[in-house]
């Protein structure tokens, strides 16, 4: 590892270039950074991206709805009524602040023993994998979910004192009797949606090449793919997307959130997810009386897809800071480079050709990473186990301020600034999590004025 030297003799690194693609980055800053098309899109993806946008902001209704029969379908138990109101400006969740605070951005994933090494989680019998509030006219809705906080103070090297705070689940007014007490659950709270397309289209070979579960490099690090399954192919794959990088596909992730935020089915996942004890709901859905078919179409699936696919990335900001040119050699130096990978390249992009042979820079290498047991949250999917993760990535990092009303980051919203994310890493990241505690206050100021570059 490079010697870390201090800002006031690191400020004559060279200036590095800025790293933008064009076609791919919008130079927008602001509340709507995180919703603009790709700047390469052609007439035809353009007016559909718009289209899928109009369906990610849709409300949709119980129904039927002689008016708009293509928008009814929600429920029997859901969520939200709509995409956009976990994922407002296509930005980060926010997660309840008190006991008295709900979830509105923010879900609960459900699991209980038993799902076998290298599957997917196994549902709750009678709760299922996903904690629903809310119901339809007639059905019961889960409970209630919320979040007490616990807060402890940590000291940097120099003294610097910074809270850090936990969060503890309260399960509440449940609707179908007690959960047991095997009952795993994970909160997790809505990422920002700006790139995905671009990550989407990154070979599966170059993901198998950044792992390295054996450290053989003996760097510490030891990122993992997940291999999922993949309900179009009817085969495992390499899972990218979500917290644990447990959905091979945009188009599957999200007919997933569809699913299991909305209560919506689709060609992918046909069937609700009501269990055997919720009556109400099956009856509701059509299930039992063979009634039930997909409540959204193939098109409507592909135009939220392409949607989602084509959001362009914010452009780099500062990248003529002296402060920031700075805190990205520390970044790199340090070792936070090993998981946030600075530059990847994409491959062939079929579904929109736009995306194809860009060399990009998310800052994640989509690989699952031990987090430690401060992060752990204990719940295993697929190849992930309980305290793995898969590296977020950092592009638009510096923007969720803008975007977000009430900003807080990593994978429930416990921190509420970028040194507190930072101080909860553990496991792999532990050494960097430790040169950032020891560093003198300025080279941690350019660490983090980096971070907001991006």
């Amino acid at each position: 590892m490079r010697r870390i030297v201090l800002l006031a003799a690191a400020l004559s690194v060279a200036a590095m270039p800025l790293r933008a693609d064009e076609a791919v980055t919008a130079p927008v800053q602001g509340r709507d950074a995180f919703s603009r098309p790709l700047p390469a899109l052609d007439p035809v993806h353009r007016a559909a991206f718009h289209a899928g946008r109009s369906l990610f902001q849709q409300v949709w209704t119980v129904g039927p709805s002689e008016v708009r029969p293509d928008l009814d379908g929600l429920g029997p138990l859901f969520n939200r009524q709509s995409c956009v109101a976990c994922h407002a400006k296509n930005g980060r969740g926010e997660p309840p602040e008190g006991e008295s605070d709900s979830m509105r951005s923010t879900l609960v994933r459900l699991s209980v023993p038993g799902g076998g090494a290298g599957a997917a989680p196994r549902p709750h019998p009678v709760y299922g994998d996903q904690f629903n509030p809310d119901g339809i006219p007639g059905v019961p809705g889960e409970g209630r979910a919320t979040l007490v906080w616990s807060e402890r103070i940590d000291r940097l090297a120099d003294g610097t004192p910074v809270a850090l705070r936990r969060p503890d689940l309260r399960l509440g007014n449940l609707g179908y009797g007690p959960l047991g007490p095997e009952v795993m659950t994970s909160v997790r709270m809505a990422p920002p949606l700006v790139g995905l397309g671009l990550l989407e289209a990154v070979p599966e070979a170059d993901l198998l090449a950044l792992a390295d579960p054996d450290d053989r490099d003996g760097d510490g690090v030891r990122g993992r793919v997940n291999l999922v399954w993949d309900a179009a192919r009817g085969a495992f794959a390499i899972g990218r997307f979500g917290l644990k990088a447990n959905q091979p596909s945009l188009r599957q992730q999200n007919a997933g959130a569809f699913d299991g935020d909305l209560g919506l089915t689709s060609p992918l996942f046909p069937q609700h997810g009501c269990t055997a004890v919720q009556t109400a709901c099956r009856a509701a859905a059509g299930e039992d009386a063979g009634e039930a078919g997909p409540e959204l179409s193939d098109e409507q699936l592909d135009l939220v897809t392409l949607y989602t696919r084509a959001l362009a990335v914010p452009a780099r900001r500062n990248t003529d800071d002296p402060l920031v040119r700075v805190g990205e050699e520390l970044f790199a130096a340090i070792g936070c480079a090993a998981c946030h990978a600075p530059a990847l390249r994409t491959g062939p992009s079929p579904a929109l050709p736009e995306l194809a042979g860009r060399t990009i820079h998310p800052y994640t290498d989509l690989l699952l990473h031990d987090m430690g047991e401060g992060l752990a949250d204990g719940l295993p999917d697929f190849q992930a186990t309980g305290g793995q993760w898969r590296t977020p990535p950092l592009w638009g990092l510096g923007l969720t301020a803008a975007v977000t009303d009430r900003p807080t980051y990593l994978h429930d919203g416990r921190a509420h600034s970028l040194l507190e994310a930072i101080l909860w890493h553990s496991g792999e990241a532990e050494p960097a999590r430790e040169a950032v505690r020891r560093m003198p206050s300025l080279n941690r100021e350019a660490l983090l004025a980096f971070l907001d570059s991006l």
